[in-house]
């Protein structure tokens, strides 16, 4: 709820876009970072994030700064002027934020040469990848999805944020994904499909993603765009807009 607030309060104050993203995705986000994602900064083997849809970077800046990554102060200075905390992230702009980003695709295939990396040089470091279902209508995301299998990354974890709602509206009407979950599958992935708003569920998902030797995971999370503010909840405009005074008051308050 916390980050929520954040989310809304920094996408209202500089009239940014993909709230709704940002919303189907922090649940998610949050479950990983209080458990499952080990991290020093500086530490050689620490474990790896990468935010694919990196439209949603509101949602990367309001979880590590809730975790203590860097002071909550640092939010305010998101999409300012000279700023390095941008719509889009910038890599080494703030402890955490690993790589670059912009154009979708990429996300899956930089986390499998980081894991490929680090299991032939015996580190225990674990990859994880926040990909949009949107997103994986790009062949790029297949070829890394071969790759993984082929390689064994077990120490690789895909996450499908399956909020279903893409850019131009729902998948199955742009370029319809189907069953995701099969899908991996089928390339070779231990794949598990789960409800990303349920915390005990998502919990459950990230220890099974663990436990799991000799192939990659995907993790499908089956969400909803907007999720926790009744008027944005899977509704296409949000993925572009902003809230105004009065929406910004009457989200405030639901987020309460």
């Amino acid at each position: 709820r916390k980050c929520r607030q954040d989310i809304l309060k920094m996408c209202y104050e500089k009239k940014t876009a993909f709230i709704g993203g940002a919303f189907s995705a922090i649940d998610t986000l949050s479950v990983l970072y209080n458990g499952f994602f080990q991290y020093r900064d500086g530490w050689e083997n620490r474990d790896m994030f990468l935010l694919s849809k990196g439209h949603a970077a509101v949602a990367l800046y309001a979880v590590l700064a809730n975790k203590g990554f860097f002071p909550r102060e640092r939010l305010e200075e998101f999409c300012g002027c000279d700023s390095k905390v941008g719509v889009h992230l910038k890599k080494g702009s703030l402890p955490g934020v690993e790589t670059s980003s912009g154009s979708l695709g990429h996300g899956l295939g930089l986390a499998c040469g980081i894991a490929c990396a680090d299991k032939t040089g015996g580190s225990p470091a674990r990859t994880f990848v926040l990909m949009g279902d949107g997103e994986c209508n790009e062949g790029s995301v297949w070829e890394a999805a071969m790759f993984a299998s082929r390689q064994g990354l077990d120490n690789l974890v895909a996450i499908v944020d399956r909020n279903r709602l893409q850019s131009y509206g729902h998948d199955d009407k742009v370029l319809n994904m189907g069953d995701l979950a099969a899908k991996f599958a089928a390339f070779g992935f231990h794949a598990i499909d789960v409800d990303g708003h349920d915390y005990a569920a998502l919990h459950r998902a990230f220890a099974e993603a663990e436990a799991c030797k000799g192939k990659p995971t995907a993790i499908i999370a089956n969400t909803v765009k907007g999720k926790g503010v009744s008027f944005m909840e899977d509704r296409v405009e949000w993925h572009y807009k902003w809230p105004d005074d009065q929406q910004y008051i009457k989200a405030q308050e639901e987020l309460k």
